[in-house]
């Protein structure tokens, strides 16, 4: 999946969105706040990265070992999901930006199901820009479905195209530019197999209070390394 990006301006940027519950508590506050703050800032870099003149963007919503976390805290983000999902469509087709689901979606309950693919479907043909959320995503779990479905096939010898077809991510570039937020420095299973040449941005803010002008750093750091891709 190569990327059609210039040295300048990344085509596909990928946000592992850390730091909901800590802003919250610094806060002395409910997790439940950090993760509200967290969708507004959502939409905030949404609108920056597309007027960056970015094509696609990825962000780390809800990972595989999510589900880990308290039921009231898992409950909390499902119903956070359905309503911001619902309410932001009209902003999304006014921008003309389609909407992607990565993940393993068929394991969330179905009346977010039925949410999300309305959602896709009505935003199908907007073309300016992909907005992907990664939902119910790990990285192994990705590449190990990829090969799954593959052998269903009965394909003998994969190869590296027949995989990446087969990714939650497909057809999307790979990411030129993965951004974390909240100081730490790990990749959490996160795009795996995609990420073997990105660029690498680390934000010490929390998610919550990361801006376009944030973003507008990332970018302008990025735009100053030289891409080799091990060449």
């Amino acid at each position: 999946m190569p990327s059609d990006s210039d040295n300048n301006i990344p085509a596909h940027v990928a946000v592992i969105m850390d730091g909901n519950r800590r802003w919250a508590k610094k806060k002395g506050l409910p997790a439940a706040y950090g993760h509200k703050k967290g969708v507004d800032t959502v939409r905030v870099i949404t609108r920056a990265a597309k007027q960056a003149g970015i094509k696609a963007l990825t962000l780390y919503a809800f990972s595989c070992e999510n589900w880990k976390r308290s039921v009231s805290e898992v409950k909390t983000l499902m119903l956070l999901l359905k309503k911001a999902i619902s309410s932001y469509q009209k902003e999304l087709l006014e921008n003309d930006i389609a909407l992607k689901f990565s993940g393993r979606i068929k394991e969330l309950p179905p009346d977010i199901i039925d949410t999300l693919l309305q959602a896709e479907n009505k935003l199908k043909n907007c073309k300016s820009m992909v907005l992907n959320i990664a939902l119910n995503y790990g990285g192994r779990q990705e590449i190990l479905d990829a090969v799954n479905k593959i052998c269903a096939k009965g394909v003998k010898k994969i190869t590296q195209e027949e995989l990446e077809k087969n990714l939650y991510t497909f057809p999307l570039p790979e990411p030129d530019l993965i951004i974390r937020t909240s100081g730490e420095k790990r990749i959490s299973n996160f795009l795996l197999w995609q990420s073997a040449y990105s660029e690498f941005y680390f934000s010490d803010k929390f998610w919550p209070d990361f801006n376009a002008e944030d973003l507008k750093s990332a970018l302008a750091d990025y735009a100053a390394r030289e891409r080799r891709k091990g060449a």
